[in-house]
């Protein structure tokens, strides 16, 4: 079949088999290219393994360090009419390139936040050993509380009052206003329990309990701040409040590591395009400002480039900062006086007729569609594929 992108909104229906694994591949080859990390992790664990900053982080580790990795993420398979989730085909192309580069890897598939799964990756790395690194990067708009069964879903919304404020319509190429209603208190609860700390803290739990964190382990956990141009529907709203829950678990396992050397932090990351971020009023058209003025300053870094730098800088290295909570703050480039100023010195003067002046929405474009192997220079998308593999046909 001849797969195409099919978006509804801020989601694609379709995925690419042969362009998710040339994602991958390029990924694998910018690491690759690099020095190798000193002192980098053995066994690493990343929950959220898919896509985005965990799929970045499992290359690094792995390719950067030789790292065993186990990854976990919910995923759709495919059926002979039908493509499966992007994630599905990059965790199939990371397992080949892994395989083919002699290093360990297991891939499992499930609802990370369910206690079933946690007990699978448990029995896994009985067979393997300890992990030194766990990485939390998971994305989800619902979680199911494993004690009580209570489906929580979150919600992208301010706080206190309505926010009037300018977004962009990225299919149609439109700037235009928009008006927010404020969450509910039983809102901004139930946000906290699907994207805060809680299930960072099971995780960690999970693996203490039985024996399987290794002296010096570390676990990050990823999050954004951004811009007060985003922080009345970010950080100063119901996703605001599930990260302020992140830094409360960072501290208590941070506690609960030291025992053993370890460390727990949060990582603090640039604005980058995925499914997720896709989703949040504003982003778009102030990330479409953003990459305009970071590539104009030489500053712009693709996803991989940015986690490598956080691994070989933070992670492994000492030249990344601590802020005043203790994060990682790898938004450093973003948040330079001359970027900001030059994004805020834009964001009242942009239009849907300068758009293409002042911003760059077909980098927006071009990144959500890569998100789900579509785009991807050196492949050919009029190419009948299987939905079944990430092999190409044996006619190419």
């Amino acid at each position: 079949m001849i797969v195409k992108p099919r978006i509804r909104g801020f989601i694609c229906t379709t995925a690419h088999p042969l362009g998710c694994a040339e994602s991958v591949d390029a990924q694998v080859r910018t690491v690759q290219g690099r020095a190798p990390l000193k002192d980098g992790p053995k066994r690493v664990l990343v929950l959220g393994c898919s896509a985005g900053y965990g799929l970045a982080s499992r290359i690094s580790a792995a390719f950067g360090a030789g790292a065993e990795t186990l990854g976990v993420s919910f995923e759709k398979a495919p059926t002979e009419g039908k493509t499966a989730s992007a994630g599905y085909y990059c965790n199939r192309a990371f397992e080949r390139a892994a395989e083919a580069a002699g290093l360990w890897t297991q891939t499992l598939e499930g609802d990370a936040f369910s206690d079933a799964l946690k007990d699978e990756v448990v029995s896994t790395l009985k067979d393997r050993g300890p992990v030194d690194l766990i990485v939390y990067s998971l994305a989800s708009p619902v979680r199911q509380d494993p004690d009580t069964g209570v489906l929580w879903r979150s919600v992208i919304k301010p706080m206190g009052e309505r926010f009037h404020v300018k977004t962009l319509n990225v299919d149609k190429g439109e700037v235009h206003d928009l008006d927010l209603e404020p969450a509910t208190e039983e809102e901004v609860a139930a946000t906290v329990k699907v994207m805060g700390g809680e299930d960072w803290e099971r995780w960690v739990a999970a693996l203490a309990d039985a024996d399987l964190l290794a002296p010096g382990c570390q676990t990050v956990a990823y999050t954004y701040i951004g811009s007060e141009l985003t922080w009345p529907i970010y950080w100063h709203a119901t996703l605001g409040k599930a990260k302020e829950d992140l830094d409360r678990a960072a501290a208590a396992l941070r506690q609960r590591l030291a025992a053993k050397g370890g460390d727990a932090r949060v990582a603090v990351l640039k604005a980058v395009v995925t499914q997720a971020s896709a989703a949040i009023p504003v982003v778009p058209l102030y990330a479409s400002l953003l990459f305009r003025v970071m590539k104009e300053q030489n500053v712009h870094e693709t996803i991989i480039e940015h986690i490598w730098r956080l691994f070989d800088t933070g992670l492994y290295g000492n030249q990344a900062g601590l802020d005043e909570v203790g994060r990682l703050r790898l938004d450093d480039w973003e948040l330079t006086e001359a970027v900001q100023t030059e994004v805020k010195r834009r964001w009242p003067l942009v239009t849907t007729e300068n758009l293409g002046e002042l911003a760059d929405l077909e980098e927006f474009r071009r990144a959500f569609l890569q998100v789900f192997g579509f785009a991807i220079p050196g492949v050919d998308y009029e190419q009948a594929v299987d939905p079944l593999t990430i092999e190409p046909p044996a006619s190419a």
